[in-house]
């Protein structure tokens, strides 16, 4: 299915949205990182997926089969054994077993790990010492020898012209380590595929260089910048345009085009209006849908979906729907059309983990096998790797979907104090970034003009600790003079903006 990607460059965040006709697919957000060490502590939104640190270790937990390695973030990362196999001195192949954690790090040992899952809620970034490098077409991975495949390849033919392409560019070029195929590069010629395994293999190589000159902990190597990595991850063969509302991410990208996807046809656009991007598309309405519970349904039905700390829960519910022909027909129609549903939520909200779906009972086994065949299909699109267990006879099917970001639920909002975390409320991070989309459009009304933003004390608080990097934004968008001021008291979710020289 045709899809177009939505670059949303805000002055404290970045929204980037996927979609497939005019119904929002995924949604990732990034925000602008603190610039000093202030009250605002919310980093929920910084990502530091993909990039490679050398750390220190701190703890080795044999009971746990695993390791809290000092990255210099404010919490410590967390390596399992798994992850850290490769440092083992013992051979790995130990009639199919791990090696302990003790034979893999040493406390006080300074390793290479890279941030394979970012930090969420009080737990620190999850690690793996077998780092890789990825690149549009192919992942480099440099402890391990040999040639790996994307899951999404499925044929046959192409996995093998591709795994032959890829071990004769490693034998030529005398490469270390080995390469994993992406999805980007099926039907491409060898000389693409050249192309892009040299400049991993380079960035290597300045990985290492730099390694062997710090001290952790220390950044050894940052990923692309966001916009790189939305080009390099998110386009594929079905992307038709991309959509992008700052002119710096906009050549930007085209830069990016330029130099990586020659082989693609994609329309990079700068919007300029009228209005907001994703406005233009009615995507507001769709992401403040994102926090409703309840998901209605074609047939007249619903989902309900409800995540804890252990699993996401979600429940189907026919509602008024009756067919003629009676209940078992009822109830098919109804999970038929919550499977469908529920593969297209799962990837917009981000949710991860284990997730168990209590369908309407049916007692034809066949009737069951197709709603689980629905559900599968509905998660093919999916980047995220996930598995399905066949329905149990009451009806429940338990399924996981790799976390590898923070929900969105989670990111967005955070447990209401005042009813013991029984309802959620917006973050202050949340809130800011609607302030600022205020003030963005407030002042494309009035240009020039100096404005006055005034919210809750710790509203502006986020914005204050972010102060440089949203002043910045405020001059790279021509935007006049904004003054920030605290209102108290004021409910987190009420703020106003408006020109200066009027009676607010």
């Amino acid at each position: 299915m045709k899809n177009e990607i939505l670059i949303n460059v805000g002055l404290g965040e970045t929204r980037v949205a996927s979609v497939e006709e005019g119904r929002l697919c995924e949604l990732h957000i990034e925000r602008r990182p603190v610039d000093r060490d202030q009250d605002a502590t919310d980093a929920r939104g910084s990502s530091v997926l993909n990039n490679i640190f050398l750390g220190r270790v701190q703890r080795v937990l044999p009971g746990m089969q695993a390791a809290f390695v000092d990255i210099g973030l404010a919490r410590a990362g967390f390596l399992g054994a798994r992850e850290a196999q490769c440092l083992a001195e013992m051979s790995a192949m130990n009639d199919g077993q791990l090696p302990p954690i003790s034979a893999c790090v040493r406390e006080g040992e300074a390793i290479l790990v890279q941030v394979v899952k970012d930090p969420m809620a009080d737990k620190g970034a999850r690690l793996s010492a077998n780092v890789t490098v990825p690149g549009r077409l192919l992942v480099y991975v440099p402890n391990q020898n040999g040639v790996g495949m994307s899951r999404r390849i499925e044929d046959e033919q192409e996995r093998q012209r591709l795994t032959n392409v890829v071990e004769k560019l490693i034998a030529e070029a005398s490469f270390d380590g080995g390469f994993i195929v992406r999805t980007a590069a099926m039907g491409l010629e060898e000389d693409l595929l050249r192309e892009d395994a040299q400049e991993l293999f380079d960035k290597w190589k300045t990985i290492e260089r730099f390694r062997a000159s710090m001290s952790p902990p220390a950044l050894i190597h940052q990923d692309v910048d966001q916009i790189s990595r939305v080009l390099r991850d998110f386009v594929n063969r079905e992307t038709y345009r991309i959509q992008i509302d700052d002119l710096n991410s906009y050549k930007q990208a085209k830069r990016y085009q330029e130099a990586h996807l020659a082989d693609h046809d994609v329309d990079i656009d700068l919007f300029k209006g009228p209005g907001s991007l994703f406005e233009s598309l009615q995507l507001e309405s769709q992401v403040e849908a994102c926090f409703d519970p309840q998901v209605s349904l074609r047939s007249g039905g619903w989902i309900t979906i409800e995540t804890t700390e252990a699993l996401t829960a979600i429940d189907v519910n026919s509602g008024s729907l009756t067919e003629e022909t009676g209940l078992e027909e009822t109830s098919v129609r109804t999970n038929i059309d919550a499977a469908d549903e529920i593969g297209k939520q799962l990837r917009l909200r981000g949710i991860g983990g284990l997730i168990v779906v209590d369908f309407i009972h049916m007692n034809d086994p066949d009737n069951a096998a197709r709603v689980v065949q629905h559900l599968e299909q509905s998660l093919v699109g999916d980047r995220v790797p996930f598995q399905v267990s066949p329905m149990s006879e009451f009806g429940l099917v338990e399924m996981t979907r790799k976390r590898v970001r923070e929900p969105l639920s989670r990111m967005l909002t955070e447990g209401c104090r005042t009813c013991s975390s029984r309802g959620r409320l917006q973050t202050a991070a949340t809130v800011a970034n609607d302030l600022l989309r205020a003030v963005e459009r407030e002042a494309r009304d009035n240009p020039g003009k100096p404005l006055k933003a005034v919210a809750s004390s710790d509203v502006i608080r986020w914005i204050e600790a972010r102060e440089d990097g949203v002043r910045a934004a405020l001059m790279e968008k021509g935007i006049g003079p904004v003054v920030f001021e605290k209102q108290v008291p004021s409910p987190r979710d009420r703020f106003h903006v408006h020109v200066m020289d009027e009676v607010a």
